[in-house]
């Protein structure tokens, strides 16, 4: 789904809620995922420099299966495991300039909000147990699979029930999804709770953090194109059969980063983070820059030749905006051309913006302009008035962009 914000409206005036899908905190968040944490970061930055007031939920998942198996893996407790790369993850968007969001829920926190969902499910015949679990039941919901346009006649004839939090692949489940894992003593981990003991699945576990701090719905909802499937069409049908109402009205997904081509993964053993970028030199606003350039709905393609060249892109621009920002230009020297090049750059930047969240083509322009004030500068046919002009309106944009 595209967001066309030059008619974006939220519920709310001039009030924007937003929920972003955060990392499952059982091992480091890596390049990929920031890149999804990065184009939301660059969302909330430009709705708040058109104008709105955001408030945002980034939730943490800390207990599921992966959790679990993680931390006996390693001989350690849950929690001692997931604090470890919640820290990790902090202190990654301090380096990426990401903003911190107003709400930090996890899924721990929120098991009363989960139960009392769960309840209301079986109550209304959303939900049904079946051997100590508790699973919602698909076809209880007409709209199923709307979000990731699912092809209902691949349905069975029988009832399937899936058990794990998550899957690998990119499949759909055709079949009725668990909300509570009853307790099983080789987990050892679980909450006392109207519905017994146990503990809420990966996918009532957003919906309950989402209650718990914006309410049951939202105006955007954002994460990875990974959850089309199998995720956010089991949110909205658990939310929506819970209240009845629309749970968000715009849904943006990021797409995957790849790395010469190739999918990010452990089997592969190319999975990259932020620190390895760091032990190369670079820094956090190269990474950063890296990491927004291009549209966010399209893949991107990490190289180290890429890497290098997006870097000396925006080392030189960097350059010139120095050498710009400290010339010593004479005051009173009119240059037609160059004022109406000045009152075009921010609302340029917006018309990019606006268009789905155009980073690429608004960064393209805005580049193309400092380099004609270079030229000018050197020729001696602007004052010093335009250049603090132009730093000006550059600095307005990189409220947005921050990568000067």
């Amino acid at each position: 789904m595209t967001l066309d914000l030059e008619v974006f409206e939220p519920k709310e005036k001039r009030k924007v809620k937003m929920f972003t899908c955060g990392p499952s905190i059982y091992q480091p968040a890596h390049l990929g995922n920031y890149r999804t944490f990065l184009f939301e970061d660059i969302l909330v930055r430009y709705l708040e420099y058109s104008g709105y007031h955001v408030e945002r939920t980034l939730n943490f998942t800390d207990v599921e299966d992966k959790t679990i198996s993680e931390a006996k893996k390693n001989l350690t407790d849950i929690f001692s495991l997931t604090n470890s790369c919640a820290a990790k993850f902090f202190a990654d968007i301090d380096l990426l300039e990401i903003k911190k969001p107003n709400y930090n829920p996890r899924s721990s926190t929120s098991v009363a909000v989960a139960v009392k969902i769960i309840e209301k499910l079986l109550h209304n015949g959303h939900a049904y147990w079946y051997k100590g679990n508790v699973y919602f039941d698909i076809r209880s919901f007409k709209d199923f699979g709307k979000l990731g346009h699912l092809n209902k006649s691949d349905w069975p004839a029988k009832i399937r029930r899936f058990h794990k939090d998550t899957y690998p692949g990119s499949n759909w489940n055709i079949g009725d999804f668990v909300l509570w894992h009853g307790h099983r003593n080789e987990e050892g981990f679980s909450w006392d709770s109207s519905l017994g003991r146990g503990r809420p699945s990966w996918n009532i576990q957003d919906p309950a953090m989402l209650c718990d701090t914006l309410g049951p719905t939202v105006d955007i909802w954002c994460g990875g194109e990974d959850n089309l499937v199998r995720h956010h069409d089991y949110n909205i049908a658990v939310m929506e059969s819970a209240t009845g109402k629309t749970l968000s009205c715009f849904w943006l997904h990021g797409a995957h980063l790849l790395v010469e081509g190739k999918k990010m993964s452990k089997s592969r053993g190319n999975v990259i983070y932020p620190d390895n970028l760091l032990a190369n030199g670079y820094s956090g606003k190269e990474i950063r820059f890296f990491l927004i350039y291009g549209h966010y709905r399209k893949r991107l393609n990490f190289t180290h030749k890429a890497m290098d060249q997006r870097t000396q892109r925006l080392q030189s621009l960097l350059g010139i905006i120095k050498k710009l920002k400290h010339s010593s230009l004479e005051k009173g020297l009119e240059n037609h051309h160059a004022s109406e090049l000045i009152k075009e750059i921010v609302p340029t930047f917006s018309r990019h913006m606006d268009n789905d969240l155009d980073v690429s083509s608004a960064f393209d322009n805005l580049e193309v302009t400092i380099l004609e004030f270079a030229d000018l500068h050197d020729q001696g046919k602007i004052g010093k008035e335009h250049i603090e002009d132009l730093i000006s309106a550059i600095e307005q944009i990189n409220n947005v962009l921050r990568i000067f």
